[in-house]
């Protein structure tokens, strides 16, 4: 028994300790404030759902060696699209349709940037970022864009089955399909050797552009999917949607055990992360922390929980 346990690689649970920790001090901090109730859990659920299924895509992008600067301003985009297509046509499939078919076109053109013109990822995707957020921004004429749909605002944000927020439900499901993609189908294996080794995995008939073309196309499309989860949650879509959500999933996504240098991934873990940036504003929130001492406090969490998590790999 002793034997098997010092062939564990304890290492490679750091977000579960990091995870348990971080609801055991906010516990005992807020006992007496709900901070374990049952309305409070379904509450980070809620609010973290839609940067959790950022992170699913970030996860992609970050084991084939990329980066994605321009999802927030997809997030805005898409949500927009996606409000102005439901309110003109009045048909929920067209308006989903609309918006996830705006963040597959910003998809492949950092796809198509990086893979076939050779512009790094991380100066694609900082360019393409500007445009999209201008886009919203003109498209919008900076005014927020009421959702009246209450059967898509069910179904996409605000509803609930049973005492399970549908939020939730999105949340869980595109996690487990998005772990089970990247560790079970030749589709995640060859995203993982892409990020491992490029020429290897060409060597090997990866077809390693092609691999670069579909993570930063899936990346976009989980971000449409979120800015259209937003405008359900918020009864309508903003400019503004997304624009602080980069730092925190991509926080979340390396808290969570995706390597930075690519190869390595855990979509759970990536759900974890983003779990831990939700429960984090939500106990600072019930702690009364004003706005600027939230931003203070969770920076320096992520700062100490990446250390932790990158000096576990080292």
């Amino acid at each position: 028994m002793v034997n098997q346990l010092k062939k564990i690689k304890w290492s490679n649970y750091v977000i579960y300790y990091i995870f348990a920790g971080v609801i055991l001090l906010f516990s005992v901090l807020l006992l007496d404030k709900g901070f374990l109730s049952g309305n409070n859990l379904m509450n980070i659920a809620r609010q973290t759902a839609m940067t959790s299924i950022m992170a699913v895509g970030m996860t992609f992008v970050l084991s084939a060696s990329e980066i994605d600067l321009s999802f927030g301003s997809v997030v805005a985009l898409a949500s927009i699209v996606c409000a102005k297509t439901l309110n003109a046509t009045g048909s929920i499939f067209l308006g989903v349709l609309a918006g996830l078919a705006m963040g597959m076109i910003v998809g492949l053109l950092n796809g198509i940037f990086v893979a076939k013109v050779g512009i790094p990822s991380f100066l694609v995707t900082l360019g393409i970022n500007g445009i999209v957020l201008g886009f919203a921004r003109w498209v919008s004429n900076l005014q927020s864009i009421p959702i009246n749909n209450d059967t898509f605002v069910y179904f996409f944000g605000s509803g609930d089955i049973g005492k399970i927020p549908v939020l939730f439900i999105w949340m869980v499901m595109l996690a487990i399909i998005g772990q089970l993609v990247l560790k079970k189908t030749p589709f995640g294996r060859r995203v993982l050797a892409t990020g491992g080794n490029k020429v290897s995995a060409m060597y090997s008939g990866i077809k390693v552009n092609q691999i670069k073309i579909l993570v930063m196309l899936l990346n976009s499309v989980m971000a449409a999917l979120a800015g259209i989860l937003y405008t359900g949650r918020l009864h309508g879509a903003r400019y503004t949607l997304g624009e602080n959500d980069v730092m925190i999933v991509i926080a979340a996504v390396i808290i969570g055990g995706t390597s930075m240098s690519g190869g390595k991934g855990s979509v759970i873990g990536s759900l974890l992360g983003a779990l831990i940036m939700g429960i984090l504003n939500n106990g600072l929130i019930l702690m009364g922390f004003s706005v600027d001492q939230q931003m203070i406090f969770r920076g320096l969490i992520i700062i100490i929980s990446v250390a932790l998590t990158m000096r576990e790999k080292e």
